[in-house]
C-alpha cells in the first residue's frame, strides 16, 4: 500500500521537520510526556521486520507464536513491515518518528507474495489477515495495525474477517487499517466495520493525497495523518521515504498506544472516541479529518477527571 521506497541521503534534513509529519497532527507534545507502556501491545500485521537494524537494538519486539517475525530476505515485504516497524519502534531522535518506542510490538506476517523493485505491493486473503487478528488478539495485544491489500475475498473468508473485527470490538481492542491507495470513493468489508478506523493519507499541506481511498464509512469513521514522503528504516540498517496509507495508519496507532499508555485504564472504546470526537462535530464528509493526538489527549485527561470526580462522589 506503499509507494516504491526511495533512499534517504545521510545527513539530509527536512526544513520542515520539527513541523511535518509529527507536527502536523499534535504529536510532539504527547511524545515528550511518553515513549509508551511495554504493557501496551501492538500487533503489527504486515511483513516481517527487519530485527537486526541498529535503531530496533533497544525495541521491545517479538513475533507472534508459530510465525517468523524476522526477515529471511529483504523482499518488498521485509521493506514494508520494517518501514512501519521503525515508525512506531525506532529509538527516539533518529529520522524515524519512533513514535511508541517503550511499546511492545507483536509482529505478525501475513503478507503472501513480494516483488522486489516492484510497485505492486505484498497481498493477504482475508483468511489470513482473521487468523492474524485472532492470534494477536489472543497473545495480548490492545491495538492492531494493519496495512495490506487484500486479494479477492469470497463470502465465507469475509464472513470470517467481520466476524474477527466483530471480536475485537468486544474486546476493545483497537483496529487502525491503511484505507487503501486506488484513489477511489468506497469502502471496503474491513474500511466499512464500525469498529475500524481507516487511516487516509495526507500530504504536507493538511489535505488528503490524491491517491487516498475516501469515502462515507472512511470519513465517517477515519483518520487523517501523514502520508506523504514520511522517512522509517529500511533493512540494511538505512531509511527510505514512502507515501501513501500504509505510512499514515502507524500515526493513528502510535498515538492510540501512546494515549493508552498515559491513561492504561481506559477502555478502548474511550481512546478510540478521543480520537475521532471532531468526527462528531460535523457534517458527514468522504474524507476524515486529520488527525490532533494533543487534542485527544485533552480529552482523556477531562476523562479521567470525570472518573475520579465520580469515585469521589461514589465514597461520600
Amino acid at each position: 500500500m506503499m509507494g516504491e521506497p526511495r533512499a534517504v541521503p545521510v545527513g539530509v534534513i527536512d526544513s520542515d521537520v520539527d513541523v511535518y509529519p509529527l507536527g502536523l497532527v499534535g504529536l510532539p507534545s504527547l511524545m515528550d510526556m511518553t515513549a509508551g507502556s511495554p504493557e501496551i501491545m501492538i500487533g503489527l500485521i504486515d511483513g516481517p521486520v527487519a530485527v537486526d537494524h541498529p535503531e530496533l537494538a533497544e525495541a521491545r519486539v517479538q513475533a507472534a507464536a508459530g510465525s517468523a517475525g524476522a526477515c529471511v530476505r529483504a523482499d518488498a515485504s521485509c521493506v514494508h513491515g520494517t518501514f512501519v516497524a521503525g515508525m512506531l519502534a525506532a529509538r527516539r531522535g533518529t529520522r524515524a518518528p519512533g513514535i511508541c518506542p517503550g511499546c511492545t510490538l507483536l509482529v505478525r506476517p501475513i503478507f503472501t507474495g513480494s516483488a522486489t523493485g516492484s510497485s505492486v505491493m505484498p497481498t493477504a486473503t482475508a483468511t489470513a489477515l482473521a487468523e492474524a487478528m485472532q492470534e494477536c488478539m489472543d497473545a495480548g495485544a490492545r491495538l492492531l495495525n494493519v496495512s495490506a491489500a487484500l486479494t479477492h475475498a469470497d463470502p465465507r473468508e469475509e464472513r470470517r474477517l467481520i466476524d474477527a473485527l466483530d471480536l475485537a470490538g468486544r474486546r476493545g481492542v483497537l483496529v487502525v487499517v491503511a484505507a487503501g491507495n486506488q484513489g477511489l470513493v468506497g469502502s471496503s468489508a474491513i474500511t466499512r466495520h464500525p469498529w475500524v478506523i481507516p487511516a487516509a493519507a495526507y500530504g504536507r499541506d493538511g489535505r488528503p493525497l490524491a491517491g487516498s481511498n475516501l469515502g462515507r464509512s472512511i470519513g465517517r469513521n477515519g483518520i487523517g495523518a501523514p502520508g506523504e514522503d514520511i522517512v522509517s528504516l529500511r533493512p540494511g540498517g538505512g531509511t527510505a521515504r514512502f507515501s501513501g496509507t500504509s505510512a499514515a495508519a502507524p500515526f493513528v496507532t502510535g498515538a492510540a498506544a501512546l494515549l493508552w499508555s498515559e491513561f492504561p485504564i481506559a477502555s478502548g472504546a474511550s481512546i478510540r472516541l478521543a480520537l475521532t470526537e471532531p468526527m462528531s462535530r460535523r457534517p458527514p464528509q468522504a474524507a476524515p479529518p486529520l488527525m490532533n493526538a494533543w487534542a485527544a489527549h485533552q480529552t482523556m485527561c477531562r476523562w479521567h477527571e470525570r472518573r475520579n470526580r465520580h469515585a469521589r462522589n461514589a465514597t461520600h
